[in-house]
């Protein structure tokens, strides 16, 4: 008897030896590690979108060349694109699809308000939520999985104000925006910058996001005596009001903006007037140290020039990637915790760091003045 239970007993504790070198065996992480894009794929802010899912592309493929491994298993990264159509709505319903798709991490959304409806639905999943809105309220939405990739529009338009009231030094200004919320609250706070430095503002006006014909503004711009114009206009209504201001005589005036008129629009044409400027969070890639290199890959890879943001999505993968070995999981719990820890390189920006609330560290603001044919960038900083 004590024979027959000392074999059970061997063969029992082989058995369990065998499924503990098994289950060892067994990793969690699947073959593939699925990486989602949600971003506008149709209607006027397609271009951006796209722009954004190719440098997601090129990260990915770069990647995968090289070869990937985590907690020593070989993976391959996987992405997973959806169009959020830039409306809240429909970034709730992709949001839905790229959690059925189990997605490890997402580069989405482009528009705040799309970022803050799919925000609760990640973070639910504990998917990390990597976004190039600018709304500060989407890192003020008390979920661990809200992270920013640029500077936002508190700092924007504390650039906005501070630039026009001491670098452009006018006697004068108009602050005019398009009365949504985005252009109406960014305004409102350069408003206010420019006030603190002791200018004035004689002119303050919300249009709506249309408005092409200024023939009852100029009346009003002269009274006041304004020679500089702060605007959160888009590009298309800058356009017609320096026509329509150079019509009427006032060429000495200057005009800065946010990044809605940092488009071709504002340079293909004549500048009749002063001068031109924006500022804009997304810093182009030429800017950067490594800028050349990213360019001269991507050009290969789209054949085509970033339009946008291509840079940041390329960077967010592979500091997504970076956390991921350190945490040595997909888990998303892991995952967010070591998103906000890690200073990991970022191979363009170089300056991808996220605080405990998800904001970015090193988020700047670029200001660029208009030129025949070309933005030139003026100034770059992280403190205004």
């Amino acid at each position: 008897m004590t024979t027959r239970r000392a074999a059970l007993t061997i063969a029992l504790s082989a058995i369990a030896a065998a499924t503990s070198i098994g289950l060892a065996g067994c990793s969690k992480i699947g073959d593939t590690v699925k990486i989602g894009v949600a971003q506008p794929m149709s209607g006027p802010l397609a271009p951006l979108g796209k722009d954004m899912l190719n440098g997601v592309t090129l990260a990915v493929k770069e990647i995968n060349k090289a070869g990937l491994r985590i907690d020593g298993k070989a993976v391959t990264l996987e992405v997973v694109s959806v169009d959020d159509k830039a409306n809240a709505d429909e970034g709730k319903k992709v949001a839905q699809t790229l959690i059925d798709a189990g997605v490890v991490a997402v580069v989405g959304h482009l528009n705040s308000g799309v970022s803050m409806a799919a925000a609760p639905m990640y973070a639910e999943k504990h998917i990390p939520q990597l976004a190039i809105s600018t709304k500060p309220e989407y890192t003020k939405m008390g979920l661990d999985t809200t992270f920013r990739l640029v500077a936002n529009d508190a700092i924007q338009s504390k650039a906005m104000g501070s630039y026009a009231a001491s670098q452009i030094a006018g006697s004068a200004y108009a602050v005019i925006d398009d009365n949504t919320p985005y252009g109406k609250g960014l305004a409102d706070l350069a408003a206010g910058e420019i006030k603190k430095q002791n200018k004035a503002v004689s002119v303050r006006k919300s249009l709506d996001d249309k408005t092409t014909d200024f023939a009852a503004l100029l009346p009003e711009l002269k009274a006041g005596k304004v020679d500089v114009i702060v605007t959160t206009l888009n590009d298309f209504q800058v356009v017609a009001l320096i026509e329509q201001l150079a019509k009427a005589g006032m060429t000495d005036m200057r005009i800065l903006g946010g990044d809605t008129i940092k488009t071709d629009k504002l340079v293909k044409g004549p500048l009749p007037i002063r001068g031109v400027y924006a500022t804009s969070p997304i810093i182009e890639a030429r800017e950067f140290n490594a800028g050349r290199d990213f360019l001269a890959r991507f050009r290969a890879a789209t054949n085509g020039e970033p339009i946008y943001g291509a840079h940041y999505a390329y960077d967010a993968v592979h500091v997504l990637v970076a956390a991921i070995k350190r945490a040595e999981s997909v888990d998303g719990e892991k995952l967010t915790k070591e998103l906000k820890r890690i200073d990991a390189l970022a191979p363009v920006t170089n300056a991808i760091r996220f605080k405990p609330d998800g904001e970015q560290y090193y988020g700047a603001i670029s200001v660029y003045k208009a030129n025949p044919g070309a933005w030139e960038a003026v100034m770059r900083s992280d403190q205004w």
